[in-house]
């Protein structure tokens, strides 16, 4: 007998408190123990920096600028709405850290914007020297989600509760009868999975493989529901994502309202954020200059005679009454234009959505979003759309004890295995040669995914094989642990990696290359292979007049992401057979479905055949054929 929605719910929250509990304590531990080098490889760091120039956002907010130096190759977690916290390091090397926070407001790979608790702090950053900043252990995003939690346990005789016994519960999702809509312009799984979201009444699952055009079914569906709502909420997991569909959104003649900054700062993804609207509003200049004047003022509350410091306050309480009038109007009018309020889930819970409710909520990438995060946004709606694919990447989740416990089951694996009907398969993909695709298919899709005829037998040469794989097992290759979760290192495979890249470049011809702006994806799951890669790369002469068409990452920094030619390092080669988080299956999907024409994986076929997966993998490799001749890499379809 399933579990019911109170227990089900119960039992996230106990998960979720571990979660918590984990993430904090190893966050003490870490500030304690490890090192700064360790903290800024791992990108949750940067060591030296500068505290620059401080002024008041559009958002009356006082900032400071802080910029890196080194290591600005590293990626890094800072990102919108991240807790920071700053230290200083000694000529000994001792760390003496601020009493005081900040929340990150936007930033790049070498520049970060800092929200400031007050002058003190700034002109502490501006004076210091030594500087350093690291991110702080995330309260406000679990106390969010927990609140979430709460809200829909005691939901009764509302919606949300609607919601919560169709979602989790016994209570069938109910469809509205409509005439179908045809998009000549979508595939046939593409335009049933439109319909189907415009005729839910309660909950529809939008799942899309690899390739599928799944960003592209998803703008159609929100561009169909906005003939019937005024407006909709938008979110999705991480500001990537949500910028991604902002994007798109935007393209397609959508007026989009971002919450929180892009992760890429560029004037178009800036240009439809709130703070840029907000400045951009007639009534801002007003505004700006009542706010410099308020300033001014506080100054002289104290000073001069009672009848002057009874001016200064009057007239400071006059000013705040507009400021007020004046804040309150531009924000009508923002969300009045709005046809989509855009943010991460976590960011619904903004006080400018307080009291908001929507028609429907379109949740992104769902499959990557714990489902506490989920019911932040979905108190807010009267329907819920969740798009992604569960077999690619899973929540990040660091408690292994919470995830086996049930943490890592995402509310969209829960709603596909428990209401079939309310799930729509996409099933033509518009990125990968059939070769590439086909293991793929096979092994998480029931193969029932297929080709698009104009990528079918796409490849860089003619009769090259689309996908091979170099058994290092006879090399005597052996990997090496390099420290708690940063992970392990393959140092000759990397080399063998490189060679390879080097010999294949030269088979398409550099001119070839550079003309046609064919780029290549390296990944491999280990961090420190990355890394290893990445200053290999930087040094060698030969791949410079590339390195603008390489990205080097890990699978997670693939994730959404598509190259023509992809290789991949699985550093793992050991005695025992152990593979480690190489069994996350979910995690190797992604890994092997971002080549467009060309993959190449390198590995040890004697540790990893043990596994089923590899096994049949390297089978599938070994069996697949030469591709069809070359055809033109231009492809209109897809996402």
């Amino acid at each position: 007998m399933a579990e019911s929605p109170i227990l089900h719910l119960q039992r996230q929250q106990l998960l979720l408190r571990m979660e918590y509990d984990y993430e904090k304590q190893e966050f003490q531990r870490q500030t304690e123990t490890m090192g700064v080098a360790r903290k800024v490889k791992r990108g949750m760091c940067w060591y030296p920096c500068t505290a620059g120039r401080s002024f008041y956002n559009s958002l009356n907010q006082l900032v400071i600028e802080i910029t890196r130096s080194e290591d600005t190759d590293i990626e890094h977690g800072f990102e919108y709405g991240k807790p920071v916290c700053f230290f200083k390091q000694s000529a000994t090397g001792n760390l003496s850290y601020y009493t005081f926070l900040g929340t990150v407001s936007y930033a790049d790979e070498a520049r970060m914007v800092v929200v400031m608790p007050g002058g003190n702090a700034v002109m502490e950053l501006q004076q210091a020297e030594n500087l350093g900043v690291q991110l702080y252990f995330d309260e406000t995003s679990y106390q969010t989600m927990f609140e979430a939690l709460a809200d829909v346990l005691k939901a009764k005789g509302t919606r949300l509760a609607e919601l919560k016994d169709i979602i989790l519960g016994t209570s069938k999702p109910g469809f509205r009868q409509l005439y179908p809509i045809g998009f000549p312009w979508l595939n046939p799984t593409q335009e049933t999975a439109v319909n189907k979201v415009l005729c839910t009444k309660d909950v529809a699952v939008v799942h899309g493989p690899p390739g599928t055009g799944k960003t592209t079914t998803m703008v159609e569906a929100i561009y169909e529901t906005l003939h019937r709502e005024p407006q909709v909420l938008v979110c999705a997991q991480s500001n990537m994502a949500v910028d991604w569909i902002s994007e798109k959104l935007v393209d397609r003649g959508v007026n989009v309202l971002r919450i929180g900054n892009p992760s890429r700062v560029n004037d178009k993804m800036l240009s439809f954020t709130y703070e840029r609207r907000f400045e951009g509003h007639p009534s801002y200049p007003e505004l700006w200059g009542i706010r410099k004047e308020l300033r001014q003022l506080q100054g002289r509350r104290h000073r001069g005679s009672r009848d002057e410091r009874d001016g200064v306050r009057s007239r400071i309480s006059r000013l705040k009454d507009r400021a007020v009038a004046l804040e309150v109007q531009i924000n009508a009018d923002l969300f009045a234009s709005a046809h989509v309020i855009a943010s991460t889930l976590v960011s619904s819970n903004h006080r400018l959505l307080g009291g908001m409710h929507f028609g429907t909520l379109f949740i992104d990438e769902a499959a990557q979003a714990l489902e506490a995060a989920c019911w932040i946004a979905i108190r807010k709606a009267d329907r819920v759309i969740l798009a992604g694919d569960h077999c690619q990447l899973p929540p990040t989740i660091k408690c292994y004890e919470a995830a086996k416990g049930g943490l890592e089951q995402t509310m969209m694996e829960t709603i596909v295995a428990n209401k079939p009907e309310t799930v729509s398969l996409l099933k033509v993909q518009y990125r990968m040669n059939e070769a590439i695709m086909q293991f793929s298919s096979d092994w998480f899709y029931h193969g029932e995914l297929e080709a698009a005829p104009e990528v079918r037998h796409r490849s860089i040469l003619d009769l090259d094989a689309p996908i091979s794989w170099v058994d290092t097992s006879e090399m005597d290759f052996k990997e090496q642990f390099v420290g708690e979760t940063f992970g392990r290192i393959n140092k000759d495979e990397a080399n063998l990696l490189l060679q390879e890249l080097q010999a294949y470049i030269n088979k398409i011809g550099g001119e070839r290359i550079l003309d046609e702006r064919i780029d290549f994806g390296i990944i491999s799951p280990y961090k420190a292979q990355v890394q290893y890669l990445r200053g290999k790369i930087k040094g060698n002469e030969a791949l410079q007049p590339y390195r603008h068409l390489f990205t080097v990452n890990t699978v997670d920094g693939f994730q959404g992401q598509e190259r023509d030619v992809i290789f991949i390092s699985l550093v793992r080669a050991n005695e025992d057979g152990q593979i480690g988080f190489l069994r996350d299956l979910r995690r190797m999907n992604v890994a092997i479905t971002r080549a467009r024409m060309k993959l190449v994986i390198l590995g040890d076929a004697s540790t990893l055949g043990k596994h089923p997966f590899y096994k049949q993998l390297m089978a599938s490799v070994s069996s697949s054929v030469p591709s069809m001749p070359r055809v033109s890499s231009q492809v209109a379809a897809g996402s």
